[in-house]
């Protein structure tokens, strides 16, 4: 009698069983919802309220610190879910559970209320949860019986995460900043209960695969995990029978994620609410960082006394593997500078208005870039259906559905930018002259807006500026223009009932509209700006590009140490952020920095993370014994979670060390700390490999 895994086999896409491309699917739709939003968060709380599309005017440190609690328990939560999904739903149902839930995130935040973007947040969390751990088990369930096409499973698995990734942040980007922020996050929201539909739908494919708890929990890698001999497995077994969790273990493990979790709520709680956690000061310090403090040092105990109870071989591993996750939050507090502070570095400090020639070429690689992707994974729907159709005809319809809708986006989107026209308007502004403390003298020029009452004795000017819209104007026409940026340097049309919105938003908010009166002086061709959205899809297209490049370096004999890859990761990671540093040098206020050093950082960044985000996951499997592997994954997950706190947080600075220093001084922090921590793992790299005991 044939298994439900030999049945899965037997219909093939691309030689791999269709239930992949099924998961393929499932997940490219929930990490287009997940970056989707990502894109837009910091973005929407800290654009001014005033404006094209207003935002909620936090600082950046407020938006910093609650994006970070959100991506610091995102990393946390898995850990919950595969205990849930092991003991109680299976994998199937803790994959539909926890897409459900994050749908209700999404719709929670369209509202674009305080109260329901808490709430949206914390069900997004909880949903991660669910999901994350899950649907990579039912593949590891899936290929029990064909170990040696995992790896390739894997590789298609995660080509649809980069998909997700690229299409969520284009779309929802492009939607929110051209039409609303509900617009973007609603949009995230829909794909997402679609792309759980279809999943749910094609459960006759799988059989009994993922619907019941199995004993032991498969933890999402993108490899072959800790799959040793019978003999190895009672080996372990005894170790770990020999060193089991003690009371006080326990009680450690209870305190410090006690702590942890209370310092995830409590910097952003003090920081937007005023309500302190930690209300006390010792040695000088502030509360929160003398408990956060205590919590690292009673974790660092714990993980002391689990390791020096192992024999020396296990030991060192372990002692290792710690190494590696230390160096990994100092990765990705950097890298993570792309969900926050590199989001307000586009906004509003890079030159994203092109024109001419320029304008032609970033519509034609636009075209490219979102037309070729999408036609190849529209190709990859095809072979699902014909190869599907009667089996799971309503899986196959919900994803048609979705396709025809990415299309129609798609071309609403290329059709929009193709048919903008540029125009020069000039409007009236009050000229004030400033003089510093060096006695340097400036000059700002204030808009003349609906509400400004002129004073005599003030100098009124006139401004050009330009607009790039869908609109037909003739020259002389009189519109109404607001400022779309928080620099107030690029300004777009309101039509009446933008400007109606706008009067509406300032009588709640007791300020001034923003509302600009401009006359048409010149109609131009080839001018559009780029959306903020635009640059973060850049990472997902460059690990498209480069990641077979990387994965047959490692196939190579010219395959480095762990070590060195780390630091390949982080001294090419620093270099990116050099280029900030050296782009935004030396500009005034006012001033722009080209975007081909945003493009060329991203680049920076992608190949940092090539070399080392899918290492670090691999050698979690490599140096650490099946038995322990829960544990040890967990204090992975948590590094990199920590590592996401911190990048927010520092992120959050982005606006104070600028003003007190330059914008350059914060891109220097980003270089020199992750190149210093490179060099550091590579002076450690003879000592790792003593301590790795030939794993390689």
């Amino acid at each position: 009698m044939n298994t439900d895994i030999e049945n899965l086999f037997k219909d093939k896409v691309m030689g791999h069983p269709a239930g992949l491309f099924v998961l393929f699917f499932t997940e490219m739709w929930e990490r287009f919802s997940f970056y989707g939003m990502r894109v837009l968060l910091v973005n929407f709380l800290t654009m001014a309220a005033i404006g094209y599309n207003p935002g909620w005017e936090w600082t950046a440190a407020n938006a910093g610190a609650l994006f970070g609690t959100y991506a610091g328990l995102l990393y946390l939560t898995p850990i919950l879910g595969g205990i849930i999904a092991d003991k109680l739903t299976g994998y199937r149902w803790a994959v539909v559970i926890g897409a459900l839930i994050m749908t209700l995130g999404h719709a929670s935040m369209a509202i674009e209320t305080e109260a329901s973007l808490y709430v949206g947040l914390a069900l997004l969390v909880i949903g991660t949860g669910f999901f994350k751990p899950n649907i990579t088990s039912i593949i590891s369930e899936m290929y029990k019986k064909n170990p040696e096409k995992k790896d390739g499973a894997y590789t298609i698995f995660y080509m649809g995460v980069n998909a997700g990734a690229f299409f969520g942040m284009m779309l929802c980007g492009y939607l929110a900043e051209r039409v609303g922020w509900s617009w973007g996050f609603g949009l995230a929201g829909i794909f997402m209960l679609l792309g759980t539909l279809q999943f749910w739908l094609a459960k006759p494919l799988f059989g009994k695969i993922g619907g019941k708890p199995s004993k032991v929990h498969e933890v999402e890698l993108p490899q072959n995990i800790n799959e040793g001999s019978p003999e190895e497995d009672r080996m372990e077994e005894q170790v770990e029978k020999q060193n089991p969790f003690t009371i006080l273990d326990k009680v450690l493990i209870v305190i410090t994620s006690i702590i942890g979790l209370g310092y995830l709520i409590n910097d952003p709680l003090s920081k937007i609410g005023n309500v302190n956690l930690f209300p006390f000061e010792a040695f000088g310090l502030d509360g929160q960082i003398v408990t956060v403090l205590i919590g690292l040092l009673l974790f660092l105990v714990l993980v002391i006394r689990r390791i020096s109870r192992y024999s020396k071989i296990v030991r060192d591993r372990m002692i290792a593997f710690v190494i590696f996750a230390f160096f990994t939050v100092f990765f990705w507090l950097s890298f993570e500078q792309g969900a926050s502070s590199l989001i307000l570095f586009a906004r509003d400090n890079v030159d994203r208005v092109l024109s001419g020639n320029a304008a032609i070429a970033y519509n034609i690689v636009n075209i490219l870039l979102t037309v070729v992707p999408l036609g190849i994974i529209t190709y990859v729907l095809f072979l699902l259906w014909k190869k599907t159709y009667k089996t799971i005809p309503g899986s196959n319809i919900v994803l048609a559905i979705c396709f025809l809708s990415m299309w129609g986006l798609v071309g609403w989107m290329l059709n929009r930018d193709l048919s903008t026209t540029a125009y020069d308007v000039t409007y009236k502004a009050i000229q004030v002259e400033n003089t510093d403390e060096e006695g340097n003298k400036t000059v700002d020029y204030i808009p003349v807006t609906e509400n400004t009452n002129i004073e005599t004795g003030v100098t009124v000017v006139d401004r050009v500026t330009s607009i790039a819209e869908p609109k037909d104007f003739e020259v002389g026409s009189t519109i109404k223009i607001i400022n779309k940026d928080n620099e107030r340097t690029i300004f777009g049309y309101l039509n009446e009932e933008k400007v109606a919105f706008a009067k509406e938003n300032a009588i709640a908010q007791d300020r001034d509209n923003g509302i600009i009166e401009a006359t048409v002086t010149e109609v131009k061709q080839n001018q559009i700006e780029i959306t903020v959205s635009w640059f973060s899809i850049l990472n997902s297209f460059f690990i498209i590009a480069f990641a077979s490049f990387f994965s047959k370096w490692w196939d190579s004999k010219y395959n480095p140490s762990a070590a060195v890859k780390y630091a390949l990761g982080l001294i090419i990671m620093a270099i990116g952020f050099g280029l900030l540093a050296y782009g935004s040098h030396g500009i005034t206020e006012g001033v722009k920095v080209s975007m081909i050093w945003l493009i060329f950082a991203y680049l920076f960044h992608t190949l940092g993370e090539l070399c080392l985000s899918p290492v670090g996951l691999s050698y979690v499997s490599k140096l650490v014994p099946a038995r322990m592997i829960a544990l040890m994954f967990g204090m992975w997950y948590l590094a990199i979670a920590i590592g996401n706190k911190l990048a927010a947080v520092v992120g959050g600075q982005i606006e104070n060390i600028t003003e007190q220093y330059s914008l350059s001084t914060f891109f220097l922090i980003f270089t020199i700390v992750p190149t210093v921590a490179g060099l550091l793992i590579l002076a450690l790299n003879p000592v790792l490999k003593r301590l790795m005991h030939g794993v390689r």
